[in-house]
């Protein structure tokens, strides 16, 4: 399995989760706001933070525009339209992000939309891109990507295998770097008995690629687990407040949660350990506490034959073993033993 490589950092099955804060569209908009994410993502432990690279007049047709769909189903929600306008970063925002985020001496990277957004990107020098879901089937889009020859994330909601399988062709036909996919569920949130984490095994069987979850859900537990069994990426939607007016807020981590999830998927990853059975030099020396050792029941003279009732075990375990009971009986003591004396050996002829 080829491992993809983002600005220095390995991303594979033998790598701590790479943790992608999704900072998306919660900027809503304002830089600053922008800003205090980057550093709240970059304080939170976070390995990237992402950005998607849409504008009003890459993502969404004139006529969905003209039939005023709406977001939130309620009066105040804005138009289609406006909410677009208003969350859009635009090339300008872009180039601060960039600006920012080589300051603060982080990784990022963004979801493109469409050919321009890739020379955008490519002109910022971004070290991945990241496909979302909605553009499994966008060949076209997918070439441009393909010819970067840069790392890919690719987002499999909403797609079937086959869609998946002729995704990762367009992009290796066209050059790409290696890919990875995100198994990923495009709900808002994602129930947990939605997420169907098994996916991973199969996504990697199929493919033979590094496999991330890309997570809608409410909280850590559901990431977690996929670190559990082997997802070597994590994105995760970021705010600073799930309070905040906007697409994604009420799904996304706060800062507490990053950490959490950033924290966790260490922990996880490091205990997951290997499929040997191994024990260290810890557990080698707990034996000696915790297992037992042959002590005398009664007392036993000199020359005396021993039987099974002549002996128990009690800790510790640094002598003669419970195991080892065939070992003993019917041997002849050298020595006499006191009742509750340990056993060595030694004592035996």
């Amino acid at each position: 399995m080829e491992e993809l490589t983002i600005s220095g950092r390995a991303i594979g099955p033998a790598h701590s989760p790479y943790v992608i804060a999704e900072i998306g569209a919660n900027h809503n908009g304002d830089l600053d706001l922008c800003r205090r994410l980057i550093d709240a993502a970059v304080e939170s432990g976070a390995d990237a933070v992402k950005f998607q690279s849409w504008t009003k007049d890459s993502l969404i047709s004139r006529a969905e525009y003209q039939r005023n769909t709406r977001y939130r189903q309620n009066g105040a929600a804005p138009s289609l339209e406006e909410a677009v306008e208003r969350y859009q970063l635009g090339s300008e925002g872009l180039r601060t992000v960039a600006k920012v985020c080589r300051a603060r001496g982080v990784v990022w990277f963004a979801s493109c939309f469409a050919h321009a957004e890739v020379d955008l990107l490519e002109s910022l020098e971004v070290p991945a891109y990241k496909i979302a879901s909605m553009d499994v089937n966008h060949l076209p889009l997918l070439d441009s990507v393909g010819r970067t020859g840069k790392p890919v994330l690719l987002s499999t909601g909403m797609a079937t295998l086959g869609e998946v399988e002729r995704a990762l062709a367009a992009l290796r036909d066209a050059g790409s770097g290696p890919v990875a996919l995100l198994h990923c569920v495009s709900s808002y949130p994602c129930p947990p008995e939605q997420v169907n984490l098994r996916m991973l095994a199969t996504w990697r069987q199929a493919f033979d690629v590094p496999v991330g979850y890309s997570d809608h859900t409410l909280g850590t537990p559901v990431p977690l687990a996929a670190v559990a069994l082997g997802a070597c990426a994590i994105e995760k939607h970021f705010t600073l407040s799930r309070e905040l007016e906007g697409w994604d807020h009420a799904i996304s981590a706060d800062p507490v949660e990053l950490r959490a999830l950033v924290d966790g998927a260490r922990a996880v990853f490091a205990a997951m350990g290997s499929a040997a059975r191994v024990m260290g030099t810890a557990e080698l020396e707990k034996r000696k506490v915790f297992r037992r050792r042959m002590v005398a029941v009664r007392a036993l003279k000199s020359g005396e034959r021993i039987t099974a009732g002549d002996v128990e075990f009690k800790r510790p375990g640094t002598g003669i073993q419970p195991d080892e009971l065939t070992y003993v009986v019917g041997r002849r003591l050298t020595r006499d033993v006191a009742p509750e004396e340990e056993l060595e050996w030694a004592d035996l002829a």
